[in-house]
């Protein structure tokens, strides 16, 4: 889903990126082996960029939960947030990294049920922080805690959806293209062939 509106601003390049954008990019280079379009035009404010990689980093080293607890919490708020390129990214990670059952992930990303009793609270418990913009009712965050969760987890969530709307909502309004290691993730389940894309792409 991308916004009516396209900015006009472009995606640097390693030419033109500069300051801290540019050791972020290299850096992401250096790792991946190739820069995601979305770092690109995030680039184009030092500060947007910056935020987004230090509180993904925050989330994905201190946030308590595992990774395949991480990767549905990513996928349930760009779901929402109708963003297809995180959701495409968010899924071969949830794959490939977090090692899903195509089922389970097909069922995230439709906004199914899941069989999981703890995953599904945490899915439904996420979703309603990201409705409600934060405005949860005791007997949410009962359910949530009732699961094993704690309430520092609550303040995650709430980074976590922070985080994924600056990505979200920048993919949005620069309608930005999916990379190929995502490709086989656009309104897919599963890619078809291995990639060694770790879990700080996206």
């Amino acid at each position: 889903m991308n916004a009516e509106f396209k900015t006009g601003l472009a995606a640097v390049t390693d030419e033109t990126v500069t300051g801290e954008a540019k050791e972020i990019i290299e850096s992401t280079k250096a790792q991946l082996g190739f820069v995601p379009n979305m770092y690109r035009t995030m680039a184009n404010s030092q500060g947007y960029l910056s935020t987004y990689i230090h509180g993904y980093k925050a989330f994905r080293e201190s946030s308590g939960f595992t990774a395949q607890e991480q990767e549905l919490i990513f996928l349930v708020i760009s779901r929402e947030n109708g963003c297809d390129y995180c959701t495409a990214a968010h899924s071969m990670i949830a794959d490939k990294v977090a090692k899903f059952e195509s089922d389970q992930l097909a069922a995230i990303r439709a906004g199914q049920v899941l069989a999981d009793e703890k995953l599904q609270a945490l899915s439904t418990f996420t979703s309603r922080v990201l409705e409600s913009r934060g405005l949860i009712s005791k007997a949410e965050a009962a359910a949530f805690l009732e699961v094993g969760y704690s309430e520092k987890q609550i303040l995650e969530i709430i980074l976590a959806i922070s985080v994924k709307t600056l990505s979200n909502y920048s993919n949005h309004i620069f309608h930005t293209d999916l990379d190929a290691a995502f490709e086989a993730y656009n309104n897919r389940g599963l890619l078809t062939e291995p990639t060694n894309i770790a879990a700080n792409s996206s």
